[in-house]
Order: structure tokens, then sequence, then C-alpha cells
């Protein structure tokens, strides 16, 4: 923020009245707009002396010598910190978001719910990201034997999500093994993280190896990230693309095609909200994703991440146009994120 142009009030009310008529109309605003809407009267001259401050300082610009003025990403970050600061979610999305995500019959169907909820309060793209493996909560494991001395690992995770992998570990188990190894660690490993689990497994297995060295052994090699494959492995729901390709801030088709790829590259999204996992604020927002493509700089990314007990799980967001209504989005994306950690909370941890 500007320490000079924006310490003065009506400065401040102008460009909040600037940036949330371009939002809902998509137009260069005028100043005569801007003294229509302004909460005191202001004559249209004083609101174009003020208008051409904030473009002094690179908040507003003018795209044609008649046009009005259009936001600036440093605009948008100032009416983000004004936004977060006061905007909460309205009862009719609260009630919209909960009954929308409470009518998924499986866990995998909420998570894709998630992406299509969050892409319709936009205009541009919903995400949704679940936990790695490692971080996942166990509710149930099992161990099935199948034929070439393979077991089929069963995992039950946080909310009823089952998670299987068939592997081949270096010893042979017969069924009553792995059937004993599974009471073993459905009866002390309820509600712990599948990385816990395995520390746990490890530490028993070096303090006394004679009375659970030979099951904690077992059950590491069945539980191993080398054999259930790469523990950090995200699943990720994407829901709006086609709204996203239609926005007019793309009108190159160069451009659109570079943006297309880059929401299709699934790493490029997990790398673009793990960001919001070590942030401070509950809501990250980040406005110009240049890094993403050469149509990031006109993007803005709304992000949160979702907990169990603290510890962070997955992450959602939105990844839309800059001109956004901040309010729902922000808000949304909270609320969303409230929801998954409250529901995530359920269930114990070690």
């Amino acid at each position: 923020m500007s320490p000079t142009v924006l310490q003065q009030k009506r400065h401040q009310q102008i460009l909040t009245d600037v940036v949330r008529e371009y939002i809902e109309t998509g137009e260069p605003v005028s100043s005569r707009s801007v003294a229509h809407r302004h909460v005191e009267p202001l004559s249209s001259a004083t609101v174009r002396s003020v208008m051409a401050d904030l473009e002094g300082e690179g908040y507003l610009y003018q795209p044609h010598t008649s046009a009005g003025r259009v936001p600036t990403a440093a605009a948008y970050r100032f009416f983000v910190e004004q936004v977060t600061a006061q905007a909460t979610a309205s009862p009719e999305d609260r009630q919209w978001i909960r009954r929308e995500l409470e009518a998924a019959q499986t866990p995998e169907a909420v998570m894709e719910r998630a992406s299509h909820v969050l892409a319709a309060v936009s205009r541009g793209l919903g995400i949704f990201i679940s936990p790695p493996l490692a971080s996942s909560v166990v509710e149930h494991v099992r161990f099935l034997l199948v034929p070439d001395r393979r077991v089929l690992v069963v995992l039950v995770t946080t909310g009823g999500l089952t998670r299987d992998k068939l592997i081949h570990p270096e010893r042979v188990f017969r069924q009553e093994d792995l059937d004993r190894i599974a009471t073993h660690l459905n009866r002390h490993y309820v509600g712990w993280t599948l990385a816990a689990m395995r520390a746990d497994l490890r530490l028993q297995v070096e303090r006394d190896r004679e009375q659970y060295g030979r099951i904690a052994g077992d059950a590491l090699i069945l539980c191993d990230p080398a054999v259930l494959g790469d523990s950090t492995e995200r699943k990720v729901y994407v829901e709006g693309a086609a709204q996203m390709a239609s926005a007019v801030e793309f009108t190159s088709q160069e451009q659109l095609r570079e943006l297309l790829e880059a929401i299709d590259e699934k790493d490029r999204l997990i790398a673009l909200l793990s960001g919001c996992i070590e942030a401070p604020e509950p809501v990250h927002v980040e406005l110009g994703l240049d890094k993403m493509s050469n149509a990031g700089k006109h993007l803005a990314l709304v992000s949160a991440s979702y907990s169990n007990k603290d510890q962070a799980q997955g992450a959602l967001g939105i990844l839309a146009p800059m001109r956004m209504h901040y309010e729902r989005v922000i808000t949304a994306v909270a609320f969303m994120a409230q929801f998954f950690s409250e529901n995530s909370d359920e269930t114990k941890t070690p």
C-alpha cells in the first residue's frame, strides 16, 4: 500500500469503488459512475482527481484516452486485504455448500463435488487435492492373500475413503499371518496417519525385538512406501475448465492453449496449491501467476488447506481470472476448508 496516496480514506474508498464496479461490469470505470455510487456526495471532478492520483501510483490504468480506469494487480491486492478482513460467507452459501457436499454418497464423490462447487462460485477452476497416502488417517487395515504370493493391501482412511494396492512382498505370507498383522494394526493404530504408524512400528522393532519385532517388522514390510508406491501421490479433482477457457481475458489463442496445457498438468496444480499449506493466513490469495503460463498474469489463486488436529491434510482452491467476486470466492474457500477440517477431526489422531 502506498504510504502517501492510500493513507487518505477518500482514496481508499474510491479505489474500492472502482475495483468493485469493474468486477461487476468488466468495463473501464468512469469518474461519473464512481461519483454516483460513492457514500458521500462527490463531484466527478473530485473523483477524477483522486483517480489520477491512484493511476500515478500504479493502482489504476487507462486502456484508452477516452476510457475510464481499470484496476491493476496492486489495486486487487489492496481490495483483497479489505475483503479478507471483513467478509463472511452468506447463510445461503453456507447452506448450499453443506447441502451439496453432504449429498455425495462416497468420499471420492464428496471431493469431486467440492471441485464442482468451487467452480460454481467463480468464473474459473475449482480444484480439490486429496491428502497424500502417508498423511492419511487410517481407520481400518486389511490384507488379502491372492495368487502368486501377492498381497492386496486395503486401507480405509478418514471418512471411509478406500485405498488399495496389490503388492509383491519380499517374504511369503499365509492368510493367517496377514490376519494377525491386520488385527494388531487395527487394535493399536486406528486414528493414526500411515506415516506415524510406520514410525511407531520402527520404534517397537528397535525397543523390543523379541515381543514385537516379528509382527512389527512384517507390518512394516506390508506398509512400506517402496511396495505401496509413492506415498506422496495425491488425487486432484478439477472442474470448470470450459468456463475458464471462455473468459474474456484470454483473447489470444496461444495464451489459451498454454493455460489449458497448464491446467491439464496435475503436478503443476499441486505445486500451485502447496503454497497455501505453509501460508500463515487461513486463506491464501496469490495475484498474477506468471510462473504458470503466459496467461498467468491475468489469473488469481484463492486457496486454503484443510487439516486434521492441526496437521495439514490436503488443499482446495479456485483458479480464476483476476476479475472475480473476491468476497464470495474467499469466504466459500474458507468455509469449505473448515467443513473438511471439521469432518476430518471426527477421527482420532495419535
